[in-house]
């Protein structure tokens, strides 16, 4: 099973915090649809042999396109590939863009998955961060949502300077009062060249601390336990049968093709990028060339890629695939470098497969970083 992620470049205004690719301006929004559309066409041979299961809006904002647009898109890929009777769809939207008609309108399409970018209920921390929407409108599109979609996602950020724990646990109680049965909830992280990063630099806005995002961290998933929820990665947790199935086929290694600028496919062994330019990206696709850039993963690339992304999800590490993937030097390897771990009770082994402790899972990138083979091919 694969599937197609289609990157919708365009937002109404910047996040301060996002290093995403996306334009503020709409103009070229009639040009890039068609443009999506003629390179969904143009891809098709690299998935003929596959059967895609996800189709994936991401961006940027994907619910700033009209109903007709997405409805498009899907057809071009239904037209070009061979598609799972009932494939999980998702669109990302933000709440100012959903109000009853649209969500209506999105409910009677095939679209069957909502990803709901609230960050917080809070106002202060929605005009620190440079959000759309506003509070009221959180919870007002979730309250519409929910009567017509089952398969809804929020996003949650936490660690935001001056975020105390009791404002902590209000943002996720609110969550949990919509029923809602998947949540993705990130720490604030400041990238370069991004105005979060300017605010900082100059004094205007405080750092996030690592510690009060480790303690924001220690009551989310102590909270969503608690209310059923399954801590299957590190940043997402869902009800059972609520996994992201989009999200789950990268951290388990399947293929995938990125439609759009700066969107990234994966065959298995090799990589590829788009341009991150709406302009070069049109041109491009107009004269009928994929302004694509790709790399081949080396067996090393591929062991530390598995090793990110095993650590960070409850699959963790088979240490028989390491042996019969990638040998027995990388296996003898990575159990060195993990004894550490495993003696201060942040990793440990069960049934054969390396895991986080609940202790670990915080750190498990570092810890990753750490299991990282350098200096073989």
């Amino acid at each position: 099973m694969s599937g197609i992620y289609i990157h919708i470049p365009f937002c109404k205004q910047a996040c301060h915090y996002c290093d995403f690719h996306f334009s503020t301006s709409m103009k070229k929004k009639d040009e890039m649809v068609l443009a999506l559309v003629k390179e969904i066409s143009m891809r098709k041979e690299e998935f003929k042999n596959d059967v895609i299961e996800t189709i994936y809006f991401g961006g940027g904002t994907p619910s700033v396109l009209a109903i007709k647009d997405l409805r498009l898109l899907i057809e071009e890929v239904y037209k070009n590939y061979n598609v799972v009777e009932n494939p999980e769809i998702t669109v990302e939207a933000n709440p100012d863009d959903l109000d009853n008609e649209t969500i209506r309108q999105l409910a009677n399409s095939s679209i069957n998955r909502l990803s709901i970018g609230i960050q917080s209920f809070f106002e202060d921390d929605l005009k620190l961060m440079n959000r759309a929407h506003n509070a009221e409108e959180a919870k007002k599109c979730l309250e519409e949502a929910t009567k017509l979609f089952d398969n809804i996602s929020l996003d949650l950020i936490y660690g935001i300077p001056g975020m105390s724990n009791e404002k902590w646990i209000q943002n996720i109680e609110t969550a949990l009062s919509f029923g809602i049965p998947h949540i993705s909830s990130y720490a604030l992280t400041v990238e370069p060249k991004t105005a979060l990063h300017s605010f900082i630099q100059k004094g205007i806005i405080p750092p996030p601390e690592d510690e009060v995002a480790q303690e924001h961290f220690e009551i989310l998933v102590e909270k969503l336990e608690e209310a059923g929820f399954i801590h299957y990665e590190l940043s997402n947790f869902g009800k059972e049968n609520y996994f992201s199935k989009n999200n789950s086929s990268y951290w388990l290694g399947k293929k995938y093709i990125g439609i759009g600028p700066s969107a990234h496919s994966y065959d298995g062994k090799k990589r590829g990028w788009n341009v991150s330019n709406n302009t070069l990206y049109i041109k491009s696709i107009l004269e009928g060339k994929l302004p694509l850039e790709t790399e081949t993963l080396s067996k090393t690339d591929r062991y530390n890629e598995y090793v990110m992304t095993g650590l960070r999800t409850i699959w963790g590490i088979s240490l028989d695939r390491i042996q019969t993937e990638f040998g027995q030097t990388y296996l003898d390897y990575l159990n060195q470098q993990a004894a550490k771990y495993i003696e201060d009770h942040l990793l440990f082994v069960d049934d054969n497969i390396l895991r986080t402790s609940r202790k670990g899972k915080f750190l498990s990138d570092g810890i990753a970083s750490d299991l990282f083979m350098l200096n073989l091919v």
